[in-house]
């Protein structure tokens, strides 16, 4: 009896010392899901998790991780069982995202209409679906989403630009720019203003635009990781090489700083990654490369470059692999556009690091 007496006291004493633990863990998931670092920060929801007292603070922000890294099953696991409390249109709109990653567009929706339902003026609930929607290529239902918020919020320039996006990658170019011109007057001075002029020029095909509008952007004061990207990527299609210095280095720090400002965009990791494979730094360039790839899998632009630089690193068997990716994905693209669903891409593309996190 005295044994059991002091087995149990030393149990309850584990406990106690784990507590602390288990805290340290969970403030160490949250500082990392807000930075975009959901991988990394796995572990430490995983190891808080049924030590803490903030059981939902964990498994939101668990499922938000799964999602941010395309582990939807596990995601949807969680936030069908959850307790929502004051969070249900939070959790609601997080399991409309993993639905649409999962390709359950149905369930999608309808979860996503129950947040909308709880939630009518939450701007970002809006974005953060239409952008779930735009990385899975459901431009039509992305559209239905953001219409939705529309009608509560129709002077919004950040839904009105989400909007031009996705017609955009719909051939809707009439109406994207109406949306991208709305966008401006509604919010002039401000990023998504500057963001969505620079989009206008994309549409229109010119790239020297597209930097002068890029660079008025970042010059007045909006560093954006869109914008950033924009620029570079601009910059690239433009000629900028090695061998024009000054054009390279601008395209090269604006790629540097976007994947700085937001390590889940994946279209920052790829131009970066093509940077590096121009000045032959291969291991970086492979590094960046495969970071765009975890994020966007569908990317096609990733596998043309990843061929590349695994042929020139001595690594066939890769770029093997890369060639059958990318052909898959050009077969998947062929019969999209002739069912007429296809599109173009654009910079949006690519899961955004979602700063979105439960309250604690």
């Amino acid at each position: 009896m005295v044994l059991r007496i002091a087995l149990a006291l030393l149990a309850v004493c584990a406990l106690v010392a784990q507590q602390p633990q288990a805290e340290d863990e969970l403030r160490s998931g949250i500082a990392l899901t807000r930075q975009g670092r959901f991988q990394q920060a796995i572990p430490h929801f995983l190891a808080a998790r049924g030590h803490v007292g903030e059981s939902f603070t964990v498994e939101f922000n668990l499922a938000l991780c799964y999602v941010g890294t395309r582990q939807f099953a596990p995601a949807i696991e969680i936030l069908t069982h959850v307790e929502r409390g004051r969070h249900a249109a939070e959790v609601d709109n997080l399991l409309s995202q993993a639905y649409v990653g999962n390709h359950q567009p149905e369930a999608a929706l309808k979860a996503f209409q129950k947040a909308a339902a709880l939630a009518p003026n939450d701007e970002k609930l809006f974005l953060l679906a239409a952008e779930a929607c735009f990385d899975e290529h459901y431009y039509e239902l992305g559209e239905r989403m953001i219409d939705t918020g529309l009608r509560g919020l129709p002077n919004s320039a950040r839904l009105l630009f989400e909007r031009g996006l996705l017609r955009s990658q719909l051939d809707e170019t009439e109406l994207a720019n109406r949306d991208f011109e709305q966008a401006r007057k509604f919010a002039p001075d401000s990023d998504i203003g500057y963001i969505s002029a620079a989009e206008q020029t994309l549409l229109s095909g010119d790239v020297q635009a597209t930097i002068r509008a890029a660079r008025a952007g970042v010059a007045a004061g909006h560093p954006h990781y869109l914008l950033l990207t924009m620029l570079g990527e601009a910059l690239l299609r433009a000629g900028a090489t090695p061998a024009t210095p000054n054009e390279f280095a601008e395209a090269r720090s604006a790629l540097e700083r976007a994947v700085a400002a937001r390590p889940g965009y994946s279209s920052a990791h790829v131009a970066l990654g093509r940077v590096y494979l121009a000045e032959r730094r291969l291991p970086d360039a492979i590094a960046q490369l495969e970071a765009g790839r975890q994020l966007d899998p569908r990317s096609r632009a990733v596998y043309s470059a990843l061929v590349t630089a695994y042929r020139q690193s001595g690594q066939p068997d890769k770029a093997r692999e890369a060639i059958a990716t990318l052909a898959e994905l050009n077969r998947e693209e062929a019969a999209r556009i002739g069912s007429a669903e296809g599109g173009h891409s654009g910079y949006s593309g690519g899961r955004s690091g979602s700063e979105e996190t439960a309250p604690h």
